[in-house]
């Protein structure tokens, strides 16, 4: 983000009315706090970020459907997976471009540093890494969908 698109930032969250923003991306985080004697003048906080890598945990066991006729083993099995979760707000795009393969389809092996997906955020299209070696087991996110932080992408099986 350079310096003209934050000052355009500043002055519309002035004009808006808004008494404070904040929005982070993987590399800036910025807090615009609107003063009380005046709509039209807004101060801003800008932070550096570290960049942030894919976050992996082992995925906690959700509510098999109810038609699974063995919920107790498909619970089971899930915990031993492990999810790779989004680290920052965009798009989700399994392809580094349009006419390129998938990156990762489920039953690949993957090993540490390996591309999993691309999220778009601000226009910077940021790659996120494997930090576990294992297969893909499920891929938990539709191709050029919004993503949340910490939302789970992909289940791996690290045996």
């Amino acid at each position: 983000m350079d310096i003209k698109e934050i000052q355009n930032l500043i002055r519309f969250v002035a004009k808006s009315g808004a008494s404070e923003v904040k929005l982070e991306t993987e590399d800036i985080k910025i807090t615009i706090k609107t003063t009380s004697e005046s709509a039209g003048q807004a101060e801003a906080t800008i932070v550096q970020q570290i960049p942030v890598h894919a976050a992996m945990a082992p995925v906690a066991a959700a509510p098999a459907a109810p038609a699974a006729p063995a919920p107790a083993e498909e619970e089971e099995d899930l915990s031993k997976y492990i999810t790779v979760k989004s680290p920052i707000i965009g798009t989700f795009y399994r392809k580094p471009s349009p006419d390129k393969p998938n990156f990762v389809e489920v039953g690949s092996s993957i090993g540490e540093g390996d591309v999993l997906c691309v999220i778009e955020a601000m226009k910077l299209f940021n790659d996120i890494e494997s930090e576990v070696s294992g297969k893909i087991v499920k891929i938990l996110v539709e191709n050029a969908s919004p993503v949340e932080f910490d939302q789970p992408l992909f289940l791996v099986d690290p045996s």
